[in-house]
C-alpha cells in the first residue's frame, strides 16, 4: 500500500479509503451483510488501507437520505476491539438535519457512541453547497468544530462538498480549521461541482483533497455503453476501466487519497493491486488521450448539444430548461432513466409548465428545438 500526507497534517494515508456506503447487504439498503462486510473490511485493513468512511445517512431504509442509517453503527462493531486503532476514522455532520443552533451538537455524541469510539480522527461537514455553509455559519458551526477539537472529540474537521464550482475556493477561505476538502472528481467529471480547478485550488492552499465517487458509482466500470467499452479494448495495457478510472485520479499529486465503496472481494483485490502499481504523474500523453477519447465517446450519446449558458433563463413559465437537458443527455449516456441517479428527482413535471412560447428557441445560441426536447425528456423519464 501506498501513503501520502493529507495536507498539512502530518498524517500519512493510504492512498485508498474505504466509503462504507455501498456494503454487501442482504436484500435491502439497512441489511448489511455482517459477515461478509466485516471481513471485507478486515481483509482491507491487513492490506494497508488506513481511511474509513462512514457517515449519519449511509444504508438507511430505501436507500434515501433522509433517516439515520446502518453504516455507522456496523463500523462501530467492525472496529470494535484492536480494529479502531490501526484506522483513522471519518464520519459526517448531517447538516441537511440541522435546524438551529441549539440543533448543531446534538449529532457528535451519539455518531461516536453508534461507532463506539471516544474520538473521531475526521469529522466532515456533510455535504456543503454555497447556501448550506452560510447556513452553517450562521449557526455557528466553525465555533462548534473548534470546541469539539479542544474537548479532544474530534482530531480535524474538514468537508464534503456538492455545490456549485464557486462555492468551493469560498468554503474554503472561509475557515482556517479545515484539513481537507472532499469532492467529487473522476475523469467525467473534472468541470463538475469543484472540478480540478478546485482540487488544484485545495491543493495549492495546503489542504488534503480526499475524492469520492472515483468510478461516478460504479457507472465508469461496469455496464458501459458500448462507444466507451471500444475505447478501452483498442488499448495495448489491459487495464480494465475500472482501472483506468482509479489511475486517473491518483495520477493527481494533489489527490490525497481516494474512497471506494467496495462490495465484493474482487473489488478490494483489482483496488488494492492498481493501488501498489500507481505513481503519481507516470501515465503518458498517449495514456491520457485515451480519457479524452473516452469522454467524446460518451457525450456522442447526448440527446440535447445543451452548453447550459442559460440564455434560455429566465423562462417566462419557470422551466429550468438547462438542468431538464442535462438530466436528460446523463440518462441517455448511461441508458439510464432512474430520476435519482440522473438528477431528475428534482425537476419532475417541471417541464410540463412549458406554454410553448418559444422563447427559449429564438435566443437559444445552438438552435435546440427545446420544446420538442422537453416533451422528449418527460416521455424518456415516464418510462
Amino acid at each position: 500500500m501506498q501513503y501520502r500526507k493529507l495536507g498539512q497534517t502530518g498524517l500519512d494515508v493510504s492512498i485508498l479509503g474505504f466509503g462504507c456506503m455501498r456494503l454487501p447487504t442482504a436484500g435491502a439498503p439497512d441489511k448489511i451483510d455482517e459477515e461478509a462486510a466485516t471481513k471485507l473490511l478486515h481483509d482491507a485493513i491487513d492490506a494497508g488501507v488506513n481511511y474509513i468512511d462512514t457517515a449519519w445517512f449511509y444504508h438507511a431504509a430505501g436507500g434515501g437520505f433522509g433517516s439515520k442509517g446502518e453504516s455507522e453503527p456496523f463500523v462501530g462493531r467492525a472496529l470494535s476491539g484492536p480494529w479502531r486503532d490501526r484506522v483513522m476514522l471519518a464520519t459526517k455532520l448531517p447538516q441537511q438535519l440541522v435546524k438551529s443552533r441549539e440543533e448543531l451538537a446534538s449529532y457528535l455524541d451519539i455518531q461516536l457512541e453508534r461507532l463506539q469510539t471516544d474520538h473521531l480522527d475526521f469529522y466532515l461537514v456533510h455535504g456543503l453547497d454555497g447556501a448550506a455553509w452560510d447556513r452553517m455559519k450562521d449557526f455557528g458551526v466553525r465555533e462548534y468544530l473548534d470546541d469539539a477539537r479542544a474537548a479532544g472529540k474530534i482530531r480535524h474537521a474538514a468537508f464534503s462538498f456538492h455545490g456549485g464550482k464557486a462555492d468551493f475556493p469560498r468554503i474554503i477561505d472561509e475557515y482556517d480549521g479545515w484539513a481537507f476538502g472532499q469532492i467529487q472528481y473522476n475523469y467525467m467529471d473534472t468541470d463538475y461541482q469543484a472540478g480540478h480547478a478546485g482540487l488544484r485550488y485545495a491543493a495549492d492552499k495546503g489542504l488534503g483533497v480526499v475524492v469520492m465517487e472515483p468510478l461516478k458509482g460504479g457507472k465508469l466500470a461496469r455496464n458501459l455503453p458500448p462507444e466507451l467499452s471500444a475505447v478501452y479494448e483498442a488499448r495495448p495495457e489491459g487495464w480494465s476501466p475500472a482501472e483506468w478510472a482509479l489511475r486517473y485520479v491518483w495520477n493527481d499529486a494533489g489527490t490525497s487519497l481516494l474512497l471506494s465503496g467496495m462490495n465484493e472481494a474482487s473489488q478490494l483485490e483489482e483496488n488494492l493491486r492498481v493501488a501498489d502499481a500507481v505513481r503519481p504523474g507516470t501515465l503518458s500523453p498517449d495514456q491520457l488521450a485515451v480519457f479524452e477519447a473516452a469522454k467524446a465517446a460518451l457525450r456522442s450519446r447526448t440527446k440535447a448539444d445543451c452548453t447550459a449558458c442559460r440564455y434560455c433563463q429566465p423562462c417566462p413559465e419557470g422551466v429550468p430548461i438547462p438542468d431538464i437537458l442535462a438530466a436528460y443527455n446523463k440518462g441517455a449516456i448511461w441508458d439510464s432513466n432512474d430520476p435519482w441517479l440522473t438528477g431528475y428527482s428534482k425537476l419532475k413535471g417541471k417541464g410540463e409548465a412549458c406554454s410553448a412560447c418559444g422563447q427559449c428557441e429564438d435566443i437559444c445560441p445552438q438552435g435546440l428545438p427545446i420544446r420538442a426536447l422537453l416533451k422528449d425528456t418527460a416521455a424518456f423519464f415516464a418510462t
